[in-house]
């Protein structure tokens, strides 16, 4: 069990305490000890009961209680409020927007007790009669429910791979001499996926009984050649079998999207042949990577053997935008930079951590930035030829301005600019108050443009097409946010922003050490939208990104 999850078991009882008006003091507690322990720097699950009652703002009482979520799952305080919780209340509570006051209305003055009510209740427009609701919050709700419903049985690619990778491994051994790959929707590395797909070139019995002995608690479902079936972690699988003869075909036409698929057969016919190299060589195609068969115009770059050479994780020489404990990180400043210099062999670090206006987030004032800088200073000296970069992740304000003056702005040595509050403009006011921001001289990066968070909320609106043509006006690097929550800038717009001459910058926004590793992730999809390592600004190495950034603060 991950901090994370017993984090959530935490959070779900202050929520509840909260719905049913239960001591504030106590409530507030409970939600603060799910903040701690998300930021615990070791595994809750592999410690004990000593160690974790001595971490701050711990103690004992909730320490035994994080032992016995370890152990059952819960607690006896959650179960007693579980208890008397019908379980549409529960489905409420994971919409966004509705916190407990609200749902505490739905339920005691509306008397709505499921989210399918709660839905009806908006189209009735019921809800604007419950005291403190109206038109704009009815119609959140309701975009919120139905965001919620559309994105059922979908699955963060991020979540899952390794449940993906010990299923085929175990194909593998199962079945030395078959050739085996994944397929579809994941092996074209797309961020959001209904289930793993995986293509095996044997007998469908032989597939059934490897599978069998994974001995999984699933139902199998075995259909022709196709065999489905969920993992432990109720991930769905399909695999799919053919003849050994078939394989490099079937591979193909498995992996491409519909529209790939058909702007191939608009070519000539697929044939079987032995690899799926030979294949578009016999259409007049230069070889095509998994991630670019999707659509838009790569059947045609590939006739002119124009295909760019992708990104790998091995071209990154540093990382940018990552956060330490002088702001809401989990590891300190020094943790971080001998985690990237020692156990990944990058060379540089790019520390941003937030600005004065994120208070939520432990932001920065003047006098802690010049500790900070301090400390930087000092180990840059030790660490050399390993570099921190001074940088600031500084809060995009609602009128587009950054919240530091120009005369500290200068002194970094780079700027991350965000948007973390107020995300409900239209398009037009989002848009103007973001391209704001990238015209301020100070801006070296927009960071995680849409603020989306996949499978959960929605990014605000932009005008894309007008941010990008700002950012390569005023020469700002977007970032690819690389935490799987959020991979953003989407890898649609990733052409539109080369074809422009803007970089793009593949970072983790790391809040922790194993947070470096999402770069991973942000690599899949820089490759989806065609990322080269010449335009990708962490790709460079230390002496250009430190001629990069000194050029840039002179523009």
């Amino acid at each position: 069990m991950t901090n994370k999850e017993i984090a959530k078991v935490f959070k779900l009882c202050s929520q509840l305490m909260e719905l049913y008006n239960e001591n504030p003091f106590r409530t507030k507690a409970m939600a603060s000890a799910s903040f701690r322990i998300d930021k615990l720097p070791f595994a809750a699950s592999q410690s004990d009961l000593e160690t974790l009652s001595e971490q701050p703002n711990i103690g004992k009482s909730t320490a035994e209680k994080i032992m016995q979520v370890i152990t059952t799952g819960t607690f006896p305080d959650l179960e007693k409020l579980l208890a008397k919780t019908p379980e549409g209340i529960l489905e409420m509570l994971k919409i966004k927007g509705l916190g407990p006051k609200k749902i505490q209305i739905i339920w005691n003055d509306l008397e709505i007790e499921s989210v399918g009510e709660l839905y009806y209740a908006c189209n009735e427009n019921r809800l604007i009669e419950a005291k403190g609701f109206g038109l704009k919050t009815q119609e959140d709700i309701k975009k919120a429910i139905e965001f919620s419903i559309a994105n059922q049985g979908w699955f963060l690619y991020a979540k899952v791979m390794p449940s993906a990778l010990e299923v085929i491994q175990h194909l593998e051994k199962t079945l030395p001499l078959a050739p085996i790959s994944f397929t579809g929707d994941y092996r074209r590395k797309s961020e959001v996926l209904q289930h793993v797909q995986i293509l095996i070139a044997a007998e469908p019995s032989q597939v059934h009984q490897a599978i069998k002995s994974l001995e999984y608690e699933f139902d199998i479902n075995k259909e022709n050649q196709r065999i489905s079936f969920k993992d432990q972690n109720g991930i769905p699988f399909e695999v799919l079998t053919c003849g050994v003869d078939e394989y490099a075909k079937n591979l193909l036409i498995s992996t491409g999207s519909e529209e790939h698929i058909k702007q191939l057969e608009e070519i000539a016919e697929i044939q079987n042949l032995d690899s799926e190299n030979e294949i578009y060589r016999s259409l007049g195609l230069a070889y095509i990577e998994p991630e670019l068969r999707e659509s838009g115009n790569v059947i045609e770059l590939a006739k002119e053997n124009k295909l760019p050479e992708l990104i790998t994780y091995a071209d990154l020489k540093g990382s940018l935008h990552n956060h330490s404990t002088y702001s809401d990180g989990v590891h300190s400043l020094k943790d971080m930079a001998l985690y990237c210099k020692e156990e990944l062999g990058l060379e540089y670090l790019g520390i941003c951590d937030h600005s004065k206006t994120a208070v939520y987030a432990n932001g920065l004032s003047l006098e802690r930035l010049e500790q900070q800088w301090i400390e930087i200073d000092e180990l840059n000296k030790k660490l050399a030829p390993f570099k921190i970069f001074k940088g600031i992740e500084s809060d995009i304000l609602s009128d587009g301005s950054l919240d530091y003056p120009d005369e500290i702005l200068a002194k970094f040595d780079f700027v991350v600019a965000s948007i973390h509050s107020n995300l409900k403009m239209d398009q037009d006011k989002a848009t103007d108050r973001i391209i704001k921001a990238i015209e301020n001289p100070y801006t070296t990066i927009l960071g995680h443009p849409t603020g989306r968070l996949l499978l959960s909320r929605a990014g605000y609106p932009l005008d894309f097409k007008k941010v990008i043509d700002a950012c390569a006006a005023n020469k700002v690097v977007i970032e690819i946010n690389a935490n799987p929550l959020r991979l953003d800038l989407d890898w649609r717009w990733h052409q539109y922003a080369l074809e422009k001459g803007v970089l793009l910058s593949i970072n983790p926004d790391a809040h922790r050490k194993e947070g470096f590793l999402d770069m991973e992730y942000g690599v899949y999809v820089g490759r989806k939208g065609g990322l080269t390592k010449e335009m990708c600004l962490n790709a460079f190495d230390l002496e250009k990104i430190e001629t990069y950034f000194n050029n840039r603060k002179k523009i």
